[in-house]
């Protein structure tokens, strides 16, 4: 999480005053990406101080946004460095930057250019204009694919942290020995642990168009009823049994919790969602996913308890 490069001023092979001057953020792979659309290329590449965030997050967040290219065109000097007042913007940065107020108050001329970097060559060559399909970006099930393993990664790592301390309650807590309660509860629990990790950062951002609800907290809840019901049909011992009831619901609310949490995170990679709609979700959803977790953490410690009195 901490992958950037120095603000300021980039030469790209060997431009000179009548090279074209490229706006990015300084998250290293905005850079970079840039950086490799453009192979031999002459061209200045201006990076905003956007905190190491992504050109389309930091628009959203204000950091790539229009105070900020003001003070860096100022503080670069690139006013001396080129002969022309044109500065060449990706065009995911305009909900930050106001291009009228650039001009105002910095004397350059900003130009949105296409959402890729990789279709910067065509736009450079064809006179700075853009085709429709380069101002479209696509949200297709391959694009939703490659996002996958970061969640994936991220969420493992919580659940290797997780998993210790589930096995050692387990193991003190159910109705047998320490060993067969971990075996038993214990890896159950890890399990359902994985099974909320499969719902809301795989199946979830694969199924998106599909699932109902525009909340991507709601359209998690298909998902991870899905594992959730797979995973108890799939429990071996009595689940009529008081314990093993609580059980049933404790995991069930813990996967719709958690599935629901990471679901959400695919948000910001989204183009079906908005800056103020994630911000109404997370308002309601947020609460309503932490307290279905402790309720469910609540109700399975509560469980093992109840069968071991039984």
């Amino acid at each position: 999480m901490n992958y950037t490069v120095d603000p300021g001023l980039y030469a790209l092979g060997q431009p000179d005053e009548k090279s074209l001057v490229l706006v990015t953020a300084n998250y290293k792979m905005s850079f970079d990406h840039l950086r490799k659309a453009l192979p031999g290329r002459n061209v200045w590449i201006l990076v905003l101080d956007t905190k190491g965030i992504n050109v389309w997050c930091a628009a959203g967040k204000g950091t790539f946004g229009t105070a900020e290219l003001v003070a860096r065109i100022d503080s670069s000097g690139i006013e001396r460095v080129v002969s022309h007042k044109e500065i060449i913007l990706p065009q995911l940065s305009a909900p930050g930057v106001a291009v009228h107020q650039v001009r105002k108050q910095s004397g350059f001329k900003g130009i949105f250019g296409p959402i890729r970097a990789e279709d910067l060559p065509v736009f450079l060559d064809n006179g700075l204009k853009a085709t429709a399909k380069m101002r479209s970006k696509t949200f297709t099930t391959w694009e939703r694919l490659v996002l996958i393993p970061v969640e994936l990664v991220s969420a493992l790592k919580a659940a290797v942290v997780v998993s210790p301390i589930v096995l050692i309650l387990s193991g003190l807590l159910g109705p047998s020995g320490f060993w067969p309660n971990v075996l038993n509860q214990g890896l159950f629990a890890i399990q359902a642990l994985l099974a909320a990790i499969l719902a809301g950062a795989v199946l979830t951002p694969l199924l998106l168009p599909w699932l109902p609800g525009r909340a991507f907290s709601l359209k998690s809840l298909a998902p991870g009823l899905l594992c959730a019901l797979l995973l108890l049909l799939l429990r071996p011992g009595d689940g009529v049994k008081a314990g093993g009831l609580l059980e049933m619901i404790a995991w069930v609310l813990v996967i719709l919790s958690a599935a629901a949490h990471l679901g959400m995170n695919f948000t910001g990679a989204s183009t079906y969602t908005s800056l103020s709609g994630v911000k109404k979700e997370m308002r309601w959803s947020l609460p309503l996913q932490i307290g279905g977790g402790l309720a469910g953490f609540v109700l399975w410690v509560s469980s093992m308890i109840v069968a071991r009195g039984g």
